[in-house]
């Protein structure tokens, strides 16, 4: 199993209040209530807690990136990528991931992933996504064509990581008279590809078509249970079966040496999901074109009082009684861990121990305890049930090369 720590970086340092008055923070609250001596104070916070997950013998550090809201704070996950290629040695960089919608180079960006991926000696994993609706409208970037350019930017970089160029690529989105990058991965054919994402159908069918592992992100054991169906159904559809090491889960877990600050400190995964906050509204998040007309009517109506929310009741305590928020002293999380890994069966499971405003003292204690005392017990639970990650089980890199291009040669055969 391939065990990974996360934070969402908050910028958790500014005043609650403006958020509860403005009623939403994503996109349009000002950024006047952006600290930078406080940005700059939790920017290292994070530095040291990933060099604390390496040490402690965490697999991978999961980075992702958000834009004009503060539950996030990496506006470029490359950057922190970049930072651990040269700060750390052994820990996998696992992006999940950057925006391809949001790119209006996508060349660039394969550029960049490269030198990641070279200066770690390797240890990049590249994931994508489509950003959230939110961010669409921050970059001017036109919702109904997300999918369409989330597609076409990937084709781009893959084969500007494979292919032999120059070559010309002329896309709806996309189009480039030279595709002829120098920097290009030191992994072959390219890194690793995971897919995040919640419960949207489209990107599940679209990870298994492309055999690229999929990675919850929070839900439920019976959401999970889902999805794992429509993956292992498409799957087979495309010639091939499904199984943990296609599956992959982010859960949050804060643990502590006592329950009781276990549980007052997970209370501030509710920070990022809007309780505190405010978040995003409705229209911002979810603006047409950019979900399937189901989906954004269904939070729509959630929105407008309507209907129940489609991800499910989300209090505190109703996500401790299904598992999505899990909070405790190693030797509980491990005990609620275990029939997570039962039920759901990942081959990638990533921990997402810290959020809001939890200390730095505790956030270290948190990655300490995950990394001594409970990935070395998930280890064992996993390995009894044969739980392999994508490496474990040499899961291939799927690739489809285009009729009338020339495949990149390894640099050993050429």
């Amino acid at each position: 199993m391939h065990l990974m720590y996360f934070t969402e970086q908050p910028m958790s340092a500014y005043p609650e209040q403006a958020g509860r008055d403005f009623g939403a923070t994503a996109l349009m609250l000002s950024n006047k209530h952006f600290d930078p001596v406080e940005g700059s104070r939790l920017y290292n916070n994070y530095i040291e807690q990933y060099m604390l997950a390496e040490e402690v013998g965490v697999d991978g550090i999961m980075l992702n990136e958000h834009h004009n809201a503060p539950f996030c704070m990496q506006a470029k996950a490359n950057i922190f990528a970049a930072l651990l290629a040269g700060m750390t040695k052994k820990v996998k960089i696992v992006m999940l991931g950057n925006p391809l919608p949001l790119a209006e180079n996508p060349i660039r960006l394969a550029e960049e992933l490269a030198m990641i991926d070279m200066i770690s000696k390797g240890r990049l994993v590249s994931g994508f996504v489509r950003g959230g609706g939110q961010e669409q409208l921050a970059t001017g970037v036109n919702p109904a064509f997300n999918r369409e350019r989330f597609e076409e930017a990937h084709d781009l970089v893959t084969r500007a990581w494979t292919q032999e160029g120059p070559f010309r690529f002329e896309g709806n989105h996309y189009q480039h008279r030279v595709v002829n990058p120098w920097a290009v991965p030191l992994q072959k054919p390219y890194p690793r590809v995971w897919i995040p994402g919640v419960i949207s159908k489209e990107t599940i069918i679209w990870a298994a078509q492309q055999r690229y592992p999929y990675i919850a992100l929070n839900t439920s054991i019976e959401q999970t249970k889902k999805i794992w169906e429509l993956y292992d159904s498409v799957a087979a559809d495309v010639g091939y079966v499904g199984g943990p090491e296609n599956r992959g889960y982010l859960i949050q877990v804060h643990v502590s040496d006592s329950e009781e600050k276990a549980i007052e400190n997970a209370r501030q995964f509710r920070w990022m999901q809007g309780e505190f906050t405010g978040l995003a509204h409705p229209v911002w998040s979810t603006p047409s074109g950019y979900g399937s007309p189901s989906a954004r009517r269904a939070f729509v109506e959630f929105a407008s009082g309507r209907a129940s929310n489609p991800r499910g009741e989300t209090s505190f305590e109703q996500q401790m009684a299904d598992l999505r928020i899990i909070a405790g002293t190693p030797k509980t999380v491990v005990a609620k861990l275990k029939r997570i890994l039962e039920e759901t069966r990942p081959g990638i499971l990533a921990l997402w121990g810290n959020d809001g405003r939890v200390s730095q003292a505790d956030s270290l204690t948190c990655i300490k305890l995950i990394g001594q005392e409970v990935f070395p017990a998930i280890r064992e639970i996993a390995k009894s049930l044969d739980l392999k990650s994508p490496f474990e089980a040499n899961a291939p890199v799927h690739l489809k090369y285009s009729t009338d291009l020339k495949p990149r040669k390894a640099a050993a055969a050429e």
